[in-house]
């Protein structure tokens, strides 16, 4: 027997059960997820579960408190001031997102024609999206404020109005003029992203349709919608998620007023618990938003099966 077979008989060294394990693609990401998994276990999952235990507490500020039960849900069950920021909450959701899906999906389309200078209009779009929120906060509270507003001036020039608007101190005006601001805030986000869903459509489908006899409209229906679904699910996700929770805006433009008009649930959790120093209370109040957020992280869930379902998967 020559070299060569000996070689070849020879069994090959059996390696460690550590490397075999690093061979496993499900262990390998395992080890690359772990510190991902550490920072949000650290800032995310102790934080959501020290606010469950204080929602069962009676805890103050400057106080430990002991378990309570549920007497702290009791008590917002009977606070109708917590059952407006609930109403105000949905108001403000539903409509600023509606708006914000509509302006957006409009501007995206104009933004996706051959434009000149498009490259500089999509910046300046981005523009209210990159200013942080209280600095737009700011802004508009000039706009909308009583005595200096610059809506009212020009109405009154134009002899429309004869005197100022009192945009924040009218219950009905305030929570429009915030719905407004959130709705300018957050047009870029939506208009963007969805912008970047309509590059991702094919040209030979608006081209098969059109020679089938599609009009626009048809083209836009039996197209665009049908390819942007699973962009809109994870859109309109991440738009209810970031207007239900909103604070900053709120929060600088009229603290909830008037008289608990424009209060949300964020912002009376923080004034129950923070300036209050009930912080149990509030706690509680932040726990009841979350059957909202899961209903709309179940909806971004349920528009991503259905891009799976697009691409050809079976699940």
């Amino acid at each position: 027997m020559n070299a060569a077979a000996e070689v070849a008989l020879k069994p090959a060294p059996r390696r460690s059960r550590g490397a075999r394990l690093l061979e496993n693609r499900n262990v390998l990401s395992a080890l690359f997820l772990l510190p991902s998994a550490a920072i949000l276990l650290v800032f995310l999952t102790y934080p959501l579960g020290l606010g469950v235990w204080l929602g069962f507490t009676d805890t103050r500020i400057g106080r430990p408190g002991i378990f309570i039960g549920l007497e702290n849900y009791e008590i917002l069950w009977h606070d109708h001031v917590f059952w407006l920021s609930v109403f105000n909450t949905i108001l403000y959701t539903v409509a600023a997102s509606v708006l914000k899906f509509a302006l957006g999906l409009w501007l995206a389309l104009i933004l996706n024609e051959k434009l000149p200078f498009k490259a500089f209009f999509r910046a300046i779009v981005l523009l209210p999206w990159v200013v942080p929120t209280v600095l737009s906060a700011i802004a508009f509270w000039w706009i909308y404020d009583a005595q200096f507003s610059i809506i009212s001036y020009s109405l009154i020039k134009l002899g429309i109005i004869d005197t100022p608007i009192n945009f924040l101190g009218d219950p009905t005006l305030a929570r429009a003029s915030v719905i407004a601001a959130n709705v300018w805030r957050g047009i870029p986000f939506v208009a963007i992203t969805l912008l970047a869903g309509l590059q991702t459509i094919s040209p030979s489908l608006y081209e098969a349709a059109t020679l089938d006899g599609a009009g626009s409209w048809q083209r836009f229906r039996h197209v665009t919608l049908p390819m942007l679904t699973p962009i809109i699910a994870v859109v309109m996700t991440f738009s209810v998620l970031f207007t239900f929770t909103d604070f900053q805006l709120i929060y600088v433009l009229t603290r909830g007023g008037p008289v608990n008009a424009t209060h949300l649930m964020a912002t009376l959790s923080f004034q129950r618990a923070i300036p209050g120093g009930h912080l149990g209370e509030g706690a509680a109040i932040a726990v009841a938003m979350i059957p909202f957020l899961l209903a709309a992280i179940l909806f971004s869930y349920f528009g991503m099966q259905r891009r799976r379902w697009q691409q050809g998967g079976r699940d």
